[in-house]
């Protein structure tokens, strides 16, 4: 298919020429394993977001959320997420299966930092693997099990650009159109954006209430 964009960098090479060659100190960053500072960060993550693609190519990234260690890391290169409840349409769980590869970004509210690892990834129903979360969430039907390959520290000036976790910014952007803004000029639905918005939540209470243990 032809390109819908003009002067298309089409090697590694005309790309580099481009930008200067990375300093000795931001290579060194990129590690093949987890030590106990990349295992603590990981264990105060209440947020990540998983990449995948299926077996054409085809991306698709998506977040992940939980208590805070919802990922847990095994050992030095392994790390599993559970798969709570969510759209079924069942996405990345797919693009594992038919091309096992995964990335992990992972967030800590109020830091600008974040830490990405990928790996060769799979689906595991291991009940020993399933039952880790029991203390905290109900069991979910499958993991997902990354063992690393690379893991890397960004910095924070993505963050900072976009003013993440400035609440000024926030107040900027309220009027920007939410979900259901957006599914009501999609989707002929016979409720109006402020009812989906009602009911949205009541599904949100009622799922994430369902995971918990203590309900």
């Amino acid at each position: 298919m032809d390109a819908e964009f003009n002067a298309v960098i089409g090697t590694p090479e005309e790309l580099r020429a481009l930008y200067r060659a990375p300093s000795a100190r931001v290579q060194q960053k990129k590690v093949p394993r987890m030590d106990d500072a990349i295992r603590g960060f990981i264990a105060g993550s209440p947020f990540c977001l998983l990449a995948t693609a299926d077996g054409k190519g085809n991306c698709d990234v998506s977040p992940r959320g939980g208590p805070p260690g919802f990922v847990r890391a095994l050992d030095d290169r392994r790390v599993v997420v559970p798969d709570l409840s969510g759209n079924n349409l069942l996405d990345s769980l797919s693009n594992i299966v038919e091309n096992g590869h995964a990335g992990l970004l992972f967030v800590i509210p109020g830091r600008d930092e974040t830490l990405r690892l990928e790996g060769d990834a799979c689906l595991t129903t291991d009940p020993e693997i399933l039952e880790l979360w029991d203390d905290e969430l109900r069991r979910p039907t499958v993991a997902i099990g990354i063992t690393v390959r690379t893991v890397y520290i960004h910095c924070a000036k993505s963050f900072r650009r976009g003013r993440v976790w400035d609440p000024a910014a926030w107040e900027e952007l309220r009027g920007a159109p939410d979900v259901c803004d957006i599914f009501s000029t999609q989707v002929d639905f016979d409720i109006t954006p402020a009812q989906m918005r009602d009911a949205l939540e009541e599904s949100y209470a009622r799922d994430l209430t369902a995971e918990r243990v203590d309900r």
